[in-house]
């Protein structure tokens, strides 16, 4: 019975310092902050922000890359001069506000 009582003791104690370890809560204000820094920017203003940024990439010009946003996910599409312009405009849209991630269906003209 002895027995019995340290090991429930020693749960216990166990359970109370875990406890006493764990991280405090964020504070409503915290959170608050936190979503203000991390703003939902739509898919048709990513869009924008991508195009935004290929239009100041140099010698694109108007280009003929089709832009579309799908929950932050961007998929360029169309063809480049070389490969140095290919790696511009991809790096261009990584950049641009709103953009989680790139899918690269740019081609190089022959």
């Amino acid at each position: 019975m002895k027995n019995l009582y340290s090991i429930l003791l020693w749960s216990t104690c166990c359970a109370a310092a875990l406890t006493a370890c764990s991280p405090p809560e964020p504070s409503a204000t915290a959170l608050a902050q936190a979503s203000d820094t991390t703003a939902h920017v739509s898919d048709a203003d990513t869009t924008t922000h991508v195009k935004t940024a290929l239009g100041k990439v140099p010698d694109l010009g108007d280009g003929d890359i089709t832009v579309v946003t799908t929950k932050g996910d961007v998929r360029l599409a169309g063809t480049v001069a070389s490969r140095a312009q290919m790696e511009a405009v991809i790096t261009a849209a990584r950049a641009a506000q709103g953009a989680h991630s790139i899918h690269n269906e740019l081609t190089v003209r022959p």
